[in-house]
């Protein structure tokens, strides 16, 4: 995943920050996308890495909500979130879980797919993914999880964080074999590139003044 370093500003444009109201609307706008693409995911017996992958196969294993097993899957990472991140971070990344941890079981309530094409549905809602996860990045947010393990143990013993991110991924893929199709297990790796490069191309440290 990109880094969710500061983004510094540039000598003509100085940096002038997001005021809360904007923070606010951002992680609204951001988790509600997040959470539209998750429910496509759902619809067709997708997934995705990181700790939503990790949600959607405890959905698809245990039948508990993805918002619920989402939730509780991104707790234990708060702790570190905090050391690495400080405490601004680790506060707007806990209300952007809880939004799409509710947002996610929500969307169901207003919407109904009567049909959906499992290959085209998997890659678009990762595209609607990425674009909510890049307005989340810009206002200094995250979904937590795995990256944040990941920086730490970066930090703290050297370990590459993509390398860790990746072995992550690998085995939730690994384990995926069990609960979803093999044509949705291509999908899912598919869409999980189209996000890493959506945010490997819009969310670089120094290309955006704010």
């Amino acid at each position: 995943m990109a880094s969710l370093d500061n983004i510094k500003p540039t000598a003509e444009q100085p940096h002038r920050g997001h005021t809360l109201v904007e923070d606010a609307l951002a992680i609204i706008i951001g988790t509600l996308m997040v959470s539209f693409g998750v429910v496509m995911l759902r619809q067709v017996g997708a997934l995705t890495g990181g700790t939503a992958g990790m949600a959607f196969l405890a959905h698809y294993i245990s039948h508990v909500s993805f918002g619920t097993a989402f939730f509780i899957i991104n707790l234990p990472f708060y702790y570190l979130s905090i050391r690495r991140m400080g405490w601004q971070f680790t506060l707007k990344t806990f209300t952007a879980v809880a939004l799409v941890s509710v947002f996610s079981d929500l969307h169901p309530l207003f919407v109904h797919f009567d049909h959906l094409q499992p290959f085209y549905a998997t890659l678009f809602a990762n595209v609607i993914m990425g674009i909510g996860f890049i307005v989340l990045f810009r206002h200094k947010a995250s979904l937590g999880g795995v990256n944040i393990l990941a920086l730490f143990l970066q930090d703290k013993y050297g370990i590459r964080a993509g390398k860790l991110q990746m072995g992550v991924d690998c085995c939730i893929v690994l384990a995926s074999l069990f609960v979803v199709s093999v044509e949705m297990l291509i999908a899912s790796i598919l869409g999980a590139v189209i996000v890493n490069l959506i945010i490997a191309m819009n969310h670089r440290p120094g290309r955006y003044s704010v």
